[in-house]
């Protein structure tokens, strides 16, 4: 009917059993989308898929025929780490220009040195920082994609570390001299719903407007507790880290009308209750009736 909103997009998730894919996954599925997430060796989500995998990868996409595909698989660490971060990005753009789907690529803060003294944009040069992988996945995937949206976002499974830290089930430091813009995973979720819906593509920082210690962050998370945990400095860790990653977010401030809330307003209420433990997975219902695209 003329002047009906449009359909949400057909939306498929990589890396759905994590913690930010999980969330976009229940809010798409809460909003009536017809959203498809993947799983690797966590069975949480819809599919398996190993994104190394490039055919595939390949087949997935054909098959289900999402219109737009964000991509959150990605290892922390391991040896695996390089072939799902770098070479898996590379498959999903690829396949997703091969099945005519626009991608959202999430990427990550440590693509900068963390020499600046002041907030990064996003036409900022990139470094090497302490990780090469970042760079070269970003290369490889918009190389490969159609015109991609890239999300680059700090950290945002922090509060589990907390928790963890503070039950003894982790031993886990945090660092005192470390600067980041820690996002509420709901928001960065909302904002990347947003996004899949914007028919234009680039570079954007989709991160919480207020930069806190890795430490402060922890503490504000811990509340009462947060005397418990320990500190750390990353200036005296052997592997170079950057120390001042903050994301200047104003563009998506203006583009988007998801709020990216400071995380004082986030954690305002007092401690976080845990968030259940996802592995990183590498792959970082349907309500809508739709005809194939066939």
């Amino acid at each position: 009917m003329e002047g009906s909103p449009a359909l949400p997009p057909r939306l498929l998730v990589t890396g759905a059993s994590g913690y930010l894919g999980r969330e976009l996954r229940a809010r798409a599925r809460s909003l009536g989308w017809d959203v498809l997430g993947t799983h690797l060796t966590n069975a949480t989500a819809d599919l398996a898929l190993d994104v190394r995998d490039a055919a595939a990868v390949d087949r997935l996409l054909a098959s289900t025929e999402p219109e737009v595909v964000v991509h959150t698989a990605y290892l922390q660490g391991g040896a695996a780490m390089r072939a799902v971060n770098v070479d898996g990005a590379a498959n999903v753009a690829a396949a997703a220009q091969r099945a005519g789907a626009h991608m959202i690529h999430i990427s990550t803060d440590f693509v900068f040195d963390g020499e600046s003294g002041r907030p990064y944009r996003e036409d900022d040069a990139t470094g090497p920082g302490h990780r090469v992988w970042p760079l070269e996945a970003r290369r490889r995937a918009g190389r490969a994609g159609r015109g991609p949206w890239r999300a680059r976002r700090p950290h945002v499974a922090h509060e589990r570390m907390v928790h963890e830290a503070l039950a003894g089930s982790r031993d886990v430091a945090f660092f005192e001299d470390e600067l980041r813009s820690p996002v509420a995973v709901a928001d960065l979720a909302g904002a990347v719903l947003e996004l899949s819906r914007t028919p234009v593509a680039g570079v954007l920082h989709v991160a919480g407007p207020q930069a806190m210690s890795r430490l402060a962050f922890a503490r504000a998370v811990a509340g009462a507790d947060g005397d418990k945990l320990r500190a750390a400095r990353s200036a005296d860790q052997p592997v170079r880290r950057p120390l001042r990653c903050v994301l200047d977010s104003s563009r998506a401030a203006a583009l988007l009308q998801t709020r990216l809330r400071p995380a004082s307003e986030v954690l305002a209420d007092g401690p976080r209750r845990p968030q259940a433990a996802q592995a990183d997975e590498p792959d970082r219902s349907r309500t809508v009736t739709r005809p194939s695209r066939r």
